[in-house]
């Protein structure tokens, strides 16, 4: 595999992985299809300020002008996020192809993932994984964010997967492709809005410095990537039957528009956001700067801890 003639690092997010220093991956389909323009300049710029605040270097990414961006800032991020939904939606799949067509495009959670490893980042904040949507016994629609937490050897600190999936069946096949589910500070599997789903997660660490340990462990025995789930903020939080009477209106919706596939996602967010007259992304806003603080938290344990010993 030869994937550095297409990989562009900005010199800040270069120079601190020379040295060692932690960064945090961000993810780009939140700016491009997660939130509407300015709100999502606005909001990506509020989220590398916390990662910079808790000791981190943000490096947000993208795939712009033929590259594989790592550390977009500036103008170019002002760009991405203009474009919006005609920006493409980047999965692993797509990536051979925007790229060699020049296409600017989000990167979602897996080709965020598979971008960052390819950069030696080991810590990534979304807001929260893709899963299995809800019919998928008659769809098959599942997020390939799965299965690149099974392979893809990156931390990836979320608020639990959307409400708008079905998320017993996204914890078996995180299970099936042997992802460890780790709750924050938390036994319950949070649902994005919500701060529980009523599922357990694997394990509970209430430190960074625990889930840091066990990271070093993971990367020392070759193994893949790790779930991290971070409830939002209590203050922020919906009560799980409030924002489930929106959802289901949003899913009859996408269905009598006959939304499939990788448009179903943003056109459910967007259409939340006009049923909670814009509370929806108030809350969504909030839990992505949570998310990215406590990314920089661990990625600071993770710096500082000691190289594995020698055989």
């Amino acid at each position: 595999m030869n994937a550095q003639p297409y990989l562009s690092i900005s010199s800040e997010v270069g120079s601190a992985l020379a040295a060692g220093r932690p960064v945090v991956a961000l993810e780009s389909t939140i700016i491009t299809h997660g939130m509407p323009y300015p709100q999502n300049l606005s909001m990506a710029r509020e989220v590398e300020d916390v990662v910079r605040a808790s000791g981190a270097v943000p490096a947000t990414i993208a795939i712009m002008d033929g590259r594989l961006c790592v550390g977009v800032s500036g103008d170019d991020l002002e760009r991405l996020a203009q474009e919006g939904h005609k920006a493409a939606k980047a999965s692993r799949r797509d990536m051979a192809s925007l790229l060699a067509r020049g296409v600017m495009a989000g990167t979602t959670v897996a080709t965020t993932m598979q971008i960052a490893a390819l950069a030696g980042i080991r810590i990534f904040a979304t807001g929260g994984i893709g899963g299995v949507h809800r019919g998928a016994e008659d769809s098959f629609d599942i997020s390939a964010d799965l299965e690149e937490l099974g392979r893809t050897p990156v931390a990836v600190v979320c608020a639990g997967a959307k409400s708008i999936l079905d998320i017993a069946k996204t914890l078996e096949v995180l299970e099936t492709n042997g992802v460890p589910v780790l709750g924050f500070g938390t036994d319950d599997f949070p649902a994005f809005w919500a701060r529980t789903s009523g599922h357990k997660v694997d394990q509970r660490f209430d430190t960074a410095d625990e889930i840091a340990r066990m990271l070093a462990i993971q990367s020392d025995l070759g193994m893949g990537g790790v779930l991290i789930a971070n409830p939002i903020p209590e203050v922020d939080a919906w009560e799980a039957a409030a924002i489930e009477g929106f959802i289901a209106q949003a899913l009859a919706d996408a269905d009598a528009k006959g939304i499939k596939g990788k448009a179903t996602t943003p056109f459910l967010l967007q259409r939340i956001f006009e049923l909670t007259g814009g509370k929806s992304l108030t809350s969504n806003i909030a839990l992505v700067k949570n998310n990215a603080r406590v990314a920089a938290e661990i990625a600071v344990a993770l710096a500082a801890q000691p190289a594995a010993p020698k055989a």
